[in-house]
């Protein structure tokens, strides 16, 4: 058995980041008591944290040391994130070990496992590759940002919908690399996390999402692949999509814009399609008429709105749309928050799923299904908030609603 030192985290540095770890089984379910250990690349045999996982599958907030913030505030040569290993077992599972996980000076990250049963041990290892922002990757190849694509329903959908699901392959399009199931809003946090860096300002980073956002939805829309004889909906080529990086860490403040806007994309007036928002980093590579990453971060410095920056780099033209229909879950939020004095079809649906969720989360209090928006339900809503990185309002808004929905069909999909 592998024996191990343990040290404290260094905490005498300029900066701080601080990082979570999620456990859990078959999509949803925590995994208690799973070890979780942290190491410095340059060290792997010494052990810097070891903590546990609670009975909702999650560690305590683990303090790391991290670069200076200006590292990631302007285009640097020095690396402005810190890399760390990290172990993660529990008995009957499958064990993980991610490398090079990266935590940013004075932001949240999240690292979410699944592990799988195993009746015997097994590793399963994830090597993060460096930011887009840091290293080099192969520029965006330009394509029209929209496509002319025949519209009949058969080779296009009818109307935009956000999928449950995207197909990602690991690499260009007609390389021999793997495709992964991917849900839609996890997509499009590590995509985020790995193309800008959570420490700008709030107003860049919705642009930056949104931005994402649409690109995916072209191409979930137009089935561009799909059309040219692959089995996938994406890659992860910087050169013909985004960049995605299977296992990363994400970042608390991405996920949460990222779960207030998962339905929206950019749209210009008379065209149905999400627009195909290409971007580059404005620094190595330069983009006329693409947003520029880095200036994006200037113009939110500037007190630019998303909108704003959007339209600074896309045109006038450019506004925000919703999509019709989210796939996956048992129904749509109703277009308004749910508080207390709500009452109706749409608070008993809440109370309801919350109640199924319990079951596996059971510091989610039960409630009676009632169809009044109580100070019970609004805590049942505050507790889960907290379980699932949500602002604990007790207030029912889109995100809240969504994730309540996508926790409840992976709960009741495992009951089956």
């Amino acid at each position: 058995m592998k024996k191990y030192m343990v040290y404290p985290t260094q905490m005498d540095t300029q900066s701080l980041g601080y990082l979570r770890v999620r456990t859990r089984s078959q999509e949803v379910l925590p995994i208690e008591n799973a070890t979780v250990r942290i190491f410095s690349p340059s060290q792997p045999e010494v052990v810097l944290e070891e903590f546990k996982t609670n009975n909702i599958g999650l560690t305590d907030n683990i303090p790391l040391a991290a670069p200076p913030i200006d590292y990631s505030l302007a285009p640097s040569t020095v690396q402005p994130y810190s890399n760390y290993d990290i172990e993660i077992s529990a008995p009957g599972y499958e064990s993980a070990y991610i490398a090079d996980v990266e935590i940013l000076p004075n932001v949240y990250a999240v690292q979410e496992n699944t592990l799988n049963p195993a009746p015997e041990p097994r590793e399963n290892v994830y090597v993060i590759s460096p930011h887009t922002l840091y290293a080099e990757y192969p520029p965006k190849i330009p394509e029209d940002e929209i496509k002319p694509v025949s519209e009949t329903g058969e080779i296009v959908l009818s109307r935009v919908v956000v999928p449950e699901f995207v197909i990602v392959h690991d690499g260009p399009p007609a390389s021999n690399a793997t495709n992964h199931y991917v849900t839609f809003q996890d997509y499009i946090k590590n995509v985020a996390s790995s193309e800008i860096y959570a420490t700008w300002p709030e107003a860049s980073i919705y642009a930056n999402v949104l931005a994402i956002l649409s690109f995916t939805l072209n191409r979930v829309y137009t089935e561009w692949y799909r059309n040219q004889g692959y089995n996938f909906t994406i890659t992860s080529s910087t050169a013909f999509d985004q960049k995605w990086i299977n296992g990363r860490n994400i970042f608390e403040n991405i996920s949460r814009i990222v779960d207030s806007v998962f339905v929206n994309y950019l749209s210009r007036p008379n065209v149905r399609q999400p627009i195909l928002t290409q971007y580059c980093d404005g620094n190595r590579v330069q983009c006329p008429d693409w947003l520029s990453q880095w200036g994006s971060k200037t113009l939110g410095d500037s007190g630019y709105s998303a909108i704003e920056i959007l339209r600074y780099y896309y045109g006038e033209s450019m506004y925000i749309n919703t999509a019709v229909q989210v796939s996956g879950v048992p129904s749509s939020w109703p277009g308004y928050d749910l508080g207390i004095g709500a009452s109706g079809d749409n608070v008993r649906t809440i109370q309801s799923q919350l109640n199924t969720i319990s079951e596996a989360f059971p510091l989610i209090p039960k409630v009676a299904v009632d169809g009044v928006y109580g100070p019970l339900t609004a805590e049942a809503v505050r507790t889960f908030q907290g379980i699932f990185d949500l602002p604990q309002t007790g207030i029912v808004d889109i995100a809240t609603w969504y994730r309540i929905s996508r926790i409840y069909v992976g709960v009741t999909r495992i009951a089956e």
